[in-house]
C-alpha cells in the first residue's frame, strides 16, 4: 500500500482523478524560540508537486489551512494548470517585530518540501518581497524554487519569473503586485455582464484594501465601475457616489491601512463590519477567511458575492445566501487569477508584457464566470455547484492520461 508521504511526494500514483477531501499529508511544526504552530497541508500533488501561498496571522489553525490546501487543488484544477493545491500557515502576528524570523525558520524547516515539491508564494500577512527575501537568505533564490529548479533552464526561467513579478504596470504597481486583484475584478466584470448591468450604473463593496482587495478595486475604477466602499482594519470608508479609488490607495501604509488623516471630509467614516451590510450591487470580501458567517448572513445587502478572500464564506452561510437569492462566485475561480499567471510564466505561455498577461487572464476569467453565472440566472445552480463540475471535468480528462507518462509539461 502506498503510504501517504509517497503519494504526497510523487513516488506513489498521482491522486487527481479522485479529487479527494482528505488531504494527502498535514504538518505541524512548532518554532523553538516562539512557540508559534506554522502547518503545511498539502492537497493534491502531481508529478509529486504542489502550489499554494503562505499566510501569517494570529489565530490560523491547521483546519483553516486544510480548508485553503483543497480550494488550491481547486483552483488549479479549473485552470486546468499541471500542479497540485497545498498551503502553509503560520499562527503568528506578521506586525510583530520577531515574525520575519518565524518565517524564515519555518521556511527553513520546511526546506525539504520547497526544494522539491512545494511552490509556495505570498498570501495573508506575507507579502512576495518578504517571503522571496527569506527564499533568498536560505539559498533558494525565489519562491517558485520548487518549479524553477525543473525546469531545463533553470537560470532562464528564474529570470523570466523574476522579470515577470516586477514588471511595472499602470498606477505605478507591479504586475505580481496586482495580478490577483486584476483577475477578482474581471470576475465581477464577468459577473456583471452575465447580469446586463452597465458598469458604470454597477456599484461595488470591497472588504480590504490590501494586495488583492485593493488591485480588484484599482482596476474596477478604471473600468468605470463605482466602488462605493472599501473597508480595512481601521473602518469602512463609503461614498454613494464612488470613492476615489487611486487616491485612497496612496494613503495605505505598510499593512494595507488607510491614512484617516487624509481622508476626505465627503467620504463617511464607518465601522469596519459595516462593508458587509453596504447596499451595494457586488460585495467582495477580500481581507480574511470565514468573512460571512451565520452570525452576519442577515447583513448581507449585495446582490451577489464574489470571493476574493480564500474560504471567504462559510459553508452554512452559503447555504442561507443562496436561499435568499444572494449568489456566490467561489473564491476557486474568482481569486484564482494569481496563481494561474504564475503557472502562465513559469511554463513560458506569457511574459514580461503585462498587456499579454492581462489579456489571458481577462479572456478565460470572463468566460469561467459567465458560464458559472449564467446557469445560476437561468436554472439557478449554484455558482459553486458549476464550479465544482468543472473540477471535476478536470479530474475526468486527468484520468485518461497514461500513468506512465508524467503530466507535468516541460519548463523552457
Amino acid at each position: 500500500m502506498t503510504s501517504t508521504m509517497e503519494r504526497a511526494f510523487g513516488q506513489g500514483p498521482d491522486n487527481r482523478e479522485q479529487g479527494p477531501r482528505e488531504p494527502l499529508l498535514r504538518m505541524t511544526w512548532t518554532d523553538p524560540i516562539t512557540g508559534a504552530h506554522g502547518y503545511l497541508v498539502v492537497h493534491t500533488s502531481v508529478s509529486g508537486l504542489s502550489t499554494g501561498g503562505t499566510r501569517m496571522r494570529a489565530g490560523c489553525t491547521v483546519s483553516e489551512v486544510e480548508d485553503l490546501a483543497r480550494g488550491m487543488a481547486a483552483k488549479t484544477a479549473v485552470f486546468d494548470l499541471p500542479v497540485g493545491g497545498a498551503k502553509g500557515g503560520i499562527d503568528f502576528d506578521p506586525k510583530d517585530p520577531r515574525a520575519v524570523g518565524v518565517l524564515e525558520r519555518f521556511c527553513h524547516a520546511m526546506r525539504p518540501w520547497l526544494d522539491t515539491h512545494w511552490v509556495t508564494a505570498e498570501d495573508l500577512g506575507v507579502p512576495q518581497h518578504l517571503i522571496d527575501d527569506v527564499f533568498a537568505r536560505l539559498g533558494l533564490q525565489q519562491s517558485y524554487h520548487a518549479a524553477i529548479g525543473r525546469a531545463q533552464d533553470p537560470e532562464r526561467t528564474l529570470q523570466r519569473v523574476r522579470t515577470a513579478l516586477n514588471a511595472p504596470v499602470t498606477g505605478g504597481f507591479l504586475l505580481g503586485d496586482v495580478v490577483g486583484g486584476y483577475g477578482v475584478a474581471q470576475a465581477c466584470i464577468g459577473t456583471m455582464h452575465a447580469h446586463e448591468w452597465a458598469l458604470a450604473d454597477t456599484t461595488v463593496a470591497i472588504q480590504g484594501i490590501g494586495t488583492m482587495g485593493g488591485g480588484a478595486a484599482w482596476y474596477l475604477h478604471e473600468a468605470g465601475v463605482r466602488v462605493i466602499a472599501v473597508a480595512d482594519a481601521a473602518g469602512t470608508l463609503y461614498c454613494a457616489d464612488g470613492l476615489d479609488i487611486p487616491a485612497l490607495l496612496d494613503l495605505r501604509d505598510a499593512y494595507g491601512e488607510i491614512d484617516r488623516t487624509r481622508v476626505p471630509a465627503h467620504v463617511q467614516q464607518l465601522p469596519r463590519a459595516a462593508v458587509v451590510g453596504v447596499a451595494a450591487d457586488i460585495f467582495v470580501p477580500a481581507a480574511i477567511s470565514y468573512a460571512i458567517t451565520t452570525d452576519n448572513i442577515d447583513q448581507v445587502a449585495a446582490k451577489v458575492v464574489v470571493e476574493a478572500a480564500n474560504a471567504a464564506t462559510t459553508p452554512e452561510a452559503e447555504v442561507a445566501l443562496i436561499g435568499r437569492g444572494i449568489p456566490v462566485v467561489p473564491d476557486f475561480v474568482a481569486n484564482a487569477g494569481a496563481v494561474a499567471w504564475a503557472w502562465w510564466v513559469l511554463l513560458g505561455q506569457v511574459g514580461d508584457d503585462p498587456e499579454d498577461s492581462f489579456l489571458r487572464l481577462r479572456t478565460e476569467m470572463l468566460a469561467k464566470v459567465a458560464l458559472l453565472v449564467e446557469r445560476w440566472l437561468l436554472d439557478r445552480v449554484p455558482p459553486r455547484q458549476t464550479a465544482d463540475e468543472l473540477v471535476a471535468a478536470h479530474h475526468r480528462a486527468s484520468a485518461l492520461v497514461d500513468p506512465g507518462a508524467a503530466p507535468l509539461p516541460v519548463i523552457p
